[in-house]
């Protein structure tokens, strides 16, 4: 017989109980559905043997079975009144958990008990509320002396909070308590799909076993990322507890080389967070030793490295270790939306890192700079599969690019087009001249820029399906990848080595070779070319980097995503069994 351990091998959500799966979607309404005002529809929730012949029984003679059977046929939450469907999923789970188990207890054993409390304390470590899963409740209920010997409907009604509090967590912990569509309606990273009758057989298995506690180790994402945040968390709580890290008093920027009473703060909060050796925690002088760590605060910031502690450097010192908190919790609920889909090959663009990441066999094997998409022209987040490559492409101006950009240069100046080598065409993709063209109020016209240097697309782009336009691709803006910040474009990604990109994503050195890219490129041909294998690519939102050595990189939040994000973490959402 496999132990559970075995059972729990295998993809990363396989743990994760399918019965429960719509739970995080199902508890929040989608938008447009019902009304704030309208009472909650009611739902009707069969056992899962309800469809495959008689229900299951409970013994005649067990009150506490009788009393579970009872409660969850009537479907009442404990509150009075019935199951609103935003609790439909969860009840469900529970009816279909106790059907197979023909409503017996599940929670007699005390080390189940034990492990079931220690396991709900410790999703405090993963960012998210224990008291979303009625800890508090719980604890007091099995610390009462006599409640293995409580009245039957009591003991059911234990019973019951206990189960939904374990999947509503092990859900929570797999795939996030925050729906990410309610963020953002573009989302489509799909969750892994997993069968329901292991899903129950796992769950049951846990508790026979009593590896309760190790489920909720199991559920979490087992991703090195994952660990790192949850390690990190640690030691900025820790921070917390401690009173926090020195700020730095406003005023002019401090440069290597002064003097300041300010630099003695400045050395204390290097002190405090690693960048200097606590024997330097003393003196006013802006010295190499300041200057490097200086430096390297500013390289885990996303700052320019200039060793100097100007407006964004102190602005970034003084950040309060609670707002460090929140954003490493952020970025864990994060992981939790994604991790599970970093398998095999695949093409990670870190928005807010301002990187592209080439993987295989889930390890990375090649990293560049890109530019992303201005914060009013925002890169979409979302999930494709890139099918093609353009060589030598041209660019077909987007209406947005058009009217905002474009259209004011043009009557600046008769000569824009000609010099860009864009062609204007008509709506039979016939070419115009500019002359004839009512710059005031252009209708029916399309611009395009022909292939060739200072293509706005450089010499090739990335292409896979999506309804934002948005692709990969090559830049005659070299310049912009010197940057430290890089929310530079139109919302596409320019990549700084595009052809290297290409050359993985054909993985075929014979063929093609950069040479041969080279070659293809030379003939000065547009031409679509189809990848022998589609490949998955991510464009993903993170604000904290992690290095091998554990330090912390914090990113601007340039979309100001973080903030909503921690808002709905923090929003109390406490689960409704039957």
């Amino acid at each position: 017989m496999m132990s559970m351990e075995q059972r729990f091998r295998g993809p990363l959500a396989a743990f994760v109980l399918a019965a429960a799966l719509p739970l995080v979607a199902a508890a929040q309404t989608p938008p447009g559905a019902a009304s704030a005002a309208s009472p909650p529809p009611i739902v009707a929730v069969e056992p899962a043997s309800a469809t495959s012949g008689a229900l299951p029984q409970p013994p005649s003679d067990d009150p506490v079975a009788q009393a579970i059977y009872g409660r969850i046929q009537r479907m009442t939450p404990m509150q009075g009144g019935p199951l609103p469907r935003s609790d439909a999923a969860l009840g469900k789970a529970i009816s279909d958990f106790y059907a197979q188990r023909h409503y017996t207890a599940a929670w007699s054993d005390e080390e189940n008990v034990r492990q079931l409390l220690a396991g709900l304390a410790s999703t405090d470590g993963d960012g998210l509320l224990p008291e979303d899963y009625h800890l508090s409740a719980l604890k007091a209920a099995f610390s009462a002396p006599d409640w293995k010997t409580a009245p039957p409907d009591h003991r059911a009604e234990i019973e019951i909070e206990a189960t939904g509090a374990y999947i509503t967590a092990l859900v929570q912990l797999a795939r996030g308590k925050v729906d990410p569509m309610r963020l953002d309606p573009v989302w489509n990273f799909d969750p892994a799909a997993i069968d329901p009758q292991q899903g129950m057989s796992m769950l049951e298995s846990s508790i026979e076993e009593r590896s309760v506690e190790q489920a909720f180790g199991m559920a979490r994402p087992q991703n090195p990322l994952y660990t790192k945040l949850r390690d990190a968390l640690v030691q900025l709580r820790a921070t917390a507890a401690n009173g926090g890290w020195p700020s730095v008093p406003d005023g002019p920027t401090l440069k290597p080389g002064m003097k300041d009473p300010r630099v003695e703060a400045l050395r204390a909060r290097l002190v405090a967070d690693g960048y200097l050796d606590p024997t330097l925690a003393h003196g006013q002088s802006f010295d190499n030793a300041v200057t490097d760590a200086v430096k390297r605060f500013q390289i885990d910031q996303y700052l320019d490295t200039d060793g100097s502690v100007g407006a964004d450097t102190l602005t970034a010192l003084n950040v309060p270790v609670e707002a460090r908190i929140g954003q490493v919790r952020v970025n864990l609920e994060r992981a939790r939306w994604l991790l599970h889909s970093l398998q095999g090959t695949f093409v990670v663009v870190d928005v807010a890192g301002y990187k592209i990441s080439f993987y295989r066999d889930g390890q990375p094997v090649w990293r560049s700079r890109v530019q992303v998409g201005k914060p009013y022209r925002s890169t979409p987040i979302f999930r494709s599969q890139i099918t093609y490559v353009t060589f030598n492409p041209t660019w077909t101006v987007p209406p947005t690019i058009l009217k905002n950009d474009m259209l004011p240069k043009i009557r600046r100046n008769p000569g824009y087009l000609a010099a860009n080598r864009i062609r204007v065409l008509d709506s039979g993709g016939n070419t115009l001249s500019p002359a004839n063209v009512d710059w005031a109020n252009p209708r029916g016209i399309t611009l395009r820029q022909d292939a060739g240097p200072g293509n706005s697309l450089g010499q090739v782009v990335i292409r896979f399906p999506n309804s934002f336009a948005v692709y990969l691709h090559d830049t005659p803006h070299q310049e912009l990848f010197a940057r430290v910040k890089r929310d530079t474009s139109s919302g596409c990604i320019r990549v700084e080595h595009p052809l290297d990109l290409v050359q993985l994503l054909f993985n075929d050195d014979q063929k093609w070779s950069r040479e041969a890219i080279d070659e293809r490129i030379a003939t000065g041909k547009t031409q679509n070319v189809t990848l022998p294998t589609a490949v998955p690519v991510l464009l993903a939102y993170w604000t904290v980097d992690i290095g091998d050595d554990g330090k912390l990189a914090f990113k601007q939040d340039v979309y100001q995503r973080d903030a909503g994000l921690l808002k709905a973490l923090d929003k109390p959402q406490p689960l409704q069994a039957p």
